[in-house]
Formats: structure tokens, sequence, C-alpha cells
């Protein structure tokens, strides 16, 4: 699976193409998905353009969406640069009045499994991020299933970044135990292994897409992880680089 990460915590400052608005969240989300993506990520925002988890902020952007592109699933991030209060963040999930299809946890923030917890309560598909190793030692304490993993790769520094992507992936629950109820000898992360997706962010975003590829796991790529195309240009848009994404044969 590609996904698009359509703009993330950047505004326009940061690139004149990043979608804020509603209008335009759709607009570029159905422009990604006519070339190929499988899924969007976006980041709502308020009527002030602040990252936002209020539930007029969610609605307004996944109805856009929705309404632009049916049937294409989107997903919110529930960081906690966003709402920094763990309770907050349980409160706006449960407020939610329109829910989308997936959201993303940071495993290493405070109150990261309640707020899971509350994102599976009302049906919503849970996408781990995990940026370290002991975020792989956090997460498999809980006691909520995850929809996905998102292996997360935070290094600037191109070696650095796929070297820690090794090290996360290798250091995953193990693969292939029966379902089943947990045990006290098991966490539910060691029951049926999530699917995994690899992606990282500023200058090492290429070099791990292609080890995504390389591995055969789910990936994504736009204006939130980078602004450049591969050959170090600046992209136009979202458009360009998912383009330029399932040219290096992510799919």
């Amino acid at each position: 699976m590609l996904k698009a990460c359509l703009n993330g915590g950047r505004n326009r400052d940061a690139h004149p193409a990043v979608p804020v608005t509603p209008a335009e969240l759709a607009v570029d989300a159905a422009r990604c998905a006519a070339l190929g993506v499988a899924a969007v990520h976006v980041h709502p925002r308020d009527a002030s353009g602040v990252e936002s988890l209020r539930p007029e902020a969610i609605a307004e952007a996944l109805t856009a969406i929705r309404a632009a592109r049916p049937g294409l699933p989107v997903g919110v991030s529930t960081g906690a640069w966003i709402e920094p209060d763990p309770a907050a963040r349980v409160a706006a999930v449960r407020s939610w009045s329109v829910l989308p299809d997936f959201a993303s946890v940071n495993a290493h923030e405070a109150g990261a499994e309640a707020v899971a917890a509350a994102l599976h309560e009302r049906g919503v598909l849970v996408e781990v991020g995990l940026w370290t190793l002991d975020a792989v030692e956090a997460y498999r304490s809980w006691r909520v299933p995850a929809g996905r993993i998102l292996v997360e790769c935070m290094a600037e520094e191109v070696p650095v970044a796929v070297a820690d992507a090794a090290r996360i992936l290798a250091a995953l629950p193990s693969t292939g135990r029966p379902a089943g109820p947990p045990s006290a000898a098991r966490s539910p992360q060691d029951a049926v292994a999530p699917p995994v997706l690899l992606h990282a962010e500023g200058p090492a975003t290429w070099a791990v897409l292609a080890e995504a590829v390389s591995r055969g796991l789910y990936t994504r790529i736009g204006l939130e992880d980078t602004l450049l195309l591969p050959d170090g240009a600046p992209a136009p848009g979202n458009a360009a680089l998912v383009t330029a994404a399932l040219a290096a044969g992510a799919r």
C-alpha cells in the first residue's frame, strides 16, 4: 500500500502547495487517489489554521475528502503536539461526530495506549507509530490491538535512518502465533501481526522508501515527509511526490 501524507504540521510558509483547508485537502486527496494511492493521511486544521482534534475540524476535513473521492480510506494524527494532555486527546476521540478510517498513535507519547483504546472502542483502525526501540517495548505491553504498525525513521542522516529501520523491524513482535485471547505470557501484539508501513521524514525519506519497497512493506509519501523529489529538486506538490514514489516501485 502506498499512502499519501498530504500536509502534516506544515503550512504554506514551508511550501505553497501544502493543502490546509478541507477543500484543499479534498482536491489533493482526489488527485493522489487518481494516481494510485490506497489511502491518505491528513492533519485537519481549525478556522485559524492550527492543527486540531476538535470534532468540527475532523468532520469538515473528512467530509470534504469523502465527497471528492468516495471510498478512499482517510486517516488522521493524534500526535501529542496537537493536544498535549492525554485525557483531552481521549476526550477528543470520543467526541468525534465523523470518524476517520484510521488514526495514528505514537507509542512513546504519554497516554498513547488510552488514546488507542478510545479509537479501538469507536471502531477506528489504530496505526501505532514506532520511532525507537523503546517505543517497540512500550507497544509490547499494550492490551489494545493495532491494525497497522508505522515504523517511522526520524533521523536525518540516511545511513542512520536505514539502520534504525532495520533495528526496529527486527524488534517487532513475532509473527505466526495463533489468534486468540491474550494470556499472561502473550500480548495481543504477538497474536496476529498487523501489516507494517515503513517511512522516514526529511533527507532520508527516499532512501527509506526504497528500503520499504525492497522489503515488500507498505510505505507513504507526501509533503508531510519531504518537499523534495528523489533528485533533490523541489516537488511541485503531493501529486509529483506520489508519481515519483510509484516510479520507484511503491504500490
